[in-house]
Order: structure tokens, then C-alpha cells, then sequence
């Protein structure tokens, strides 16, 4: 009974969201907003994020699609960028995986869908000859050639969700192999290893650098789109070995026990050196650093590898977080980046790969925490951090359905 009161619950909180959202003049009364959240083909903090939920709606059931059409219009607002600042997040990219998902339920927009796609195939090409160059040179990879929200990871994400096993796809899938190949280091370092900190930038916080294991900027992105691309039958060579050799590293910094397993967001030279992680630097249960993002990981490639110890584990972190006010209480956000909505899609995502019944079950206390808080005033519209992720997620737990092509594709997590 309390599953299908808070499941009520969450489609009323997310249709109310999606109301407050529905023209773009409403939503921006005094003018649109200038910096990276004026940006319309952002999918992240622009119109095209807030499309997004509009497109998920109306694909269920629970929008129109006069709606979709006047947000789409608003993310194509301006000249689109198909240079090498483009990515998954932003420009064409980002408008593709769009009206991917708008033209997979109306058959409209097809003629855009072909434009977009071209744009996004010929800019992948480019990303991705630039990385092997990088690549055979033998230097450290900036983390906007790899990550989720910025580099190549994103775009095979968006590539085997829109074109399955084409070329394109196996291409990146590829790279992705050569990028966990061994290199020499005294160290010891993995290959992904970043020679800067954690905005991509160098920083003298971080003068050897780091390595990341999240999902918007780490290695836990490629890790998860590789395990994907298995999961679907995807032949390339070496992609089970370089799943293989993530997760021993993965294994090798994992924290916690049987009971409560976790990951650190991220680790330095010094950490390594040391060969330990203090337990204060326990990342919070976001989807970007945290377990929101990392235990979906390894579950995926626990199923890619037929491992399911690895899934257990994966498993087993989401649900003692579940169950830990304390790290319930770390995420008073509402948004999918920071916030309890991407602890609510993952986690949903997660119970649902494998019927995990207990997971299910922990779902509408997590539901319960999130429809309160968006039930406050002043929230960003956002996709990422806002309203309009947050009303997705609600949207996918009250309705317990995320069709084909997934939305919650950019986030890694399907």
C-alpha cells in the first residue's frame, strides 16, 4: 500500500514540475538567463534539458507533444555548435540524443534527426582522431577527452543508444579499449590516470594530478558504457579485458566492507603512495563522485562479466546507503548531478536490472525525502541540478517505466 500511495505521490509531484515548466517565457519571465544556463542547447542547465522532461512525458503518456515541440524549438534558438566544444551535454550532440528520443515515438523531425546526426558522426571522428594521437604520443588523457559530460564517453553513450553496433559506435568502443591498455609507470598508475585536478584544469592542489572514478568526469563513464556495449552483444576486441582491468582497479580501492562497500570519488599520488583513503573523504551518494554513480557501474559490468559477486556487492552499497540517514541526510539537493534524484534514478535503475526487492522497497522513503523538498520554492529549472530532473526521476519511479531510448542514457546509467 505505502509503494503505491508514494508512487501516486511522486507522478502528482513530477506532473506539477513539468507544469511550472511548460512555456519557456514562464519559466525565464525577466529574459533568459545569461552564462551556461542561457545556453539553449544545453542539455545540462538550458532549454534542451528542460525538453527533455517534456519529451518523457509526452513519449508515457503524461505530456503533449505541442509542448515538446515549443521547448525544442527554444533549444534550437540560435546558431548550433557542431565544433569541438560540442559534446553529449552541448550543441548538436546533445540536440541528436534529443530528437533521437521525440522521433523514436512520432516519427517526426526526421530530416533534422539526419542533419543532427551527421554533425554528431563527423565531430566524433574528429574527437576521437585527436585521442589517438594523443594516445600515441604516449601523454595523459585531459579529462575532456575521456569523461562523460564533455568527451568520448558521452558520445558512444549517445552512439549505442541511437545506432547500436554501426561503425561510429565501434569506433569509440575501441578507443575506450586502447585508453585502460597498461602504460609504463613507476608509479603504478592506470592509463586514465589525469594530470590535472578536477575541473580538467591544472591545479596546484593536485600537482600529480588524479584519478577519477565517477561518473561525469571519470573512468566509471567509460566502464559503464563499455559494460553496456556488451550487455547488447557488441563484438570489439579487447572490450571484455578492458572492463576487466577498470574493475580490478575499482577492486583495488574499495572501501568499507562486505556489509557497506564504497568507492572513492577520486584518488592522488599521495593516496596511492600511502595505499589507503581516509574514511572522511567518503564521497556523498551522488550520481557525479558517488555511489549513485559508481555501484551502477559495477553492476553493469557484473552482469556484462557474468559476475555476480560484483553485482551483489554494487547492489549491496546501494541499499546500505539506502538505509543510512546519515548519508541520506548528506544529500539535501534535489537535483540528478549533486541531489537525491540521481540517487533515486540509479537506485531505480538498479532494483529494477535485477527485481532486487529490497532495494524496491527502500525506494519510497528516498521518494518521500525528494517530493518534500521540490515541494519548496526556488528551484533552478535545470535538468542537471534543477526541477526538471528532479521531476524526471519522480516521473520514472511514480510510473515505474523508462522506455526505449532511455532517457536516463547521458547519465550512464541505461
Amino acid at each position: 500500500m505505502t509503494v503505491t500511495i508514494t508512487a501516486s505521490a511522486a507522478l502528482a509531484a513530477a506532473d506539477e514540475l513539468a507544469r511550472s515548466l511548460i512555456d519557456p517565457d514562464s519559466v525565464w519571465p525577466t529574459g533568459r538567463p545569461e552564462g551556461w544556463r542561457g545556453w539553449p542547447q544545453s542539455l545540462a542547465g538550458g532549454a534542451a534539458g528542460i525538453a527533455l522532461l517534456h519529451i518523457e512525458r509526452a513519449r508515457t503518456g503524461h505530456g503533449d507533444w505541442d509542448t515538446v515541440h515549443r521547448w525544442l524549438t527554444e533549444a534550437v534558438r540560435g546558431e548550433i555548435s557542431a565544433a569541438l566544444n560540442a559534446n553529449l551535454y552541448f550543441g548538436a550532440p546533445a540536440l541528436a540524443f534529443l530528437v533521437h528520443r521525440a522521433h523514436s515515438a512520432t516519427g517526426r523531425y526526421g530530416r533534422t534527426l539526419q542533419r543532427l546526426d551527421a554533425a554528431t558522426e563527423a565531430l566524433t571522428r574528429t574527437r576521437l582522431a585527436q585521442a589517438h594521437h594523443r594516445l600515441g604520443a604516449g601523454e595523459r588523457p585531459p579529462m575532456e577527452e575521456f569523461d562523460l559530460i564533455r568527451g568520448l564517453s558521452g558520445l558512444g553513450a549517445h552512439h549505442l543508444s541511437r545506432h547500436g553496433d554501426a561503425e561510429t559506435t565501434t569506433a569509440v568502443l575501441a578507443y575506450l579499449v586502447r585508453l585502460t591498455e597498461p602504460l609504463p609507470d613507476p608509479a603504478g598508475l592506470p592509463p586514465w590516470w589525469m594530470n590535472v585536478g578536477t575541473t580538467g584544469e591544472l591545479d596546484s592542489d593536485y600537482p600529480g594530478g588524479h584519478g577519477n572514478f565517477g561518473l561525469a568526469h571519470g573512468i566509471g563513464a567509460a566502464l559503464a558504457v563499455m559494460s553496456q556495449a556488451l550487455l547488447h552483444g557488441l563484438d570489439v576486441p579487447g572490450l571484455t579485458g578492458a572492463v576487466e582491468r577498470v574493475c580490478a582497479w575499482m577492486d583495488q580501492w574499495r572501501q568499507g566492507d562486505e556489509t557497506c562497500p564504497w568507492w572513492p570519488g577520486l584518488i592522488d599520488p599521495e593516496q596511492v603512495a600511502d595505499g589507503c583513503v581516509d574514511p572522511e573523504l567518503r564521497p556523498r551518494a551522488s550520481w557525479c563522485y558517488g555511489v549513485s554513480g559508481t555501484a551502477r557501474a559495477q553492476q553493469l559490468a557484473g552482469l556484462a562479466l557474468r559476475d555476480a559477486a560484483r553485482v551483489r556487492t554494487a547492489e549491496t552499497a546501494v541499499l546500505a546507503t539506502l538505509r543510512d540517514p546519515a548519508q541520506l541526510d548528506r544529500l539535501p539537493e534535489i537535483g540528478l548531478c549533486h541531489g537525491m534524484a540521481g540517487l533515486l534514478q540509479s537506485s531505480w535503475r538498479t532494483a529494477t536490472e535485477t527485481d532486487n526487492a529490497q532495494i524496491a522497497a527502500e525506494l519510497p522513503h528516498l521518494a518521500d525525502r525528494l517530493i518534500a523538498t521540490v515541494s519548496q520554492p526556488g528551484h533552478e529549472p535545470e535538468l542537471l541540478d534543477g526541477a526538471a530532473g528532479a521531476a524526471l526521476a519522480l516521473h520514472t519511479v511514480g510510473t515505474n517505466h523508462a522506455p526505449a531510448p532511455h532517457w536516463d542514457t547521458f547519465l550512464a546509467l541505461a
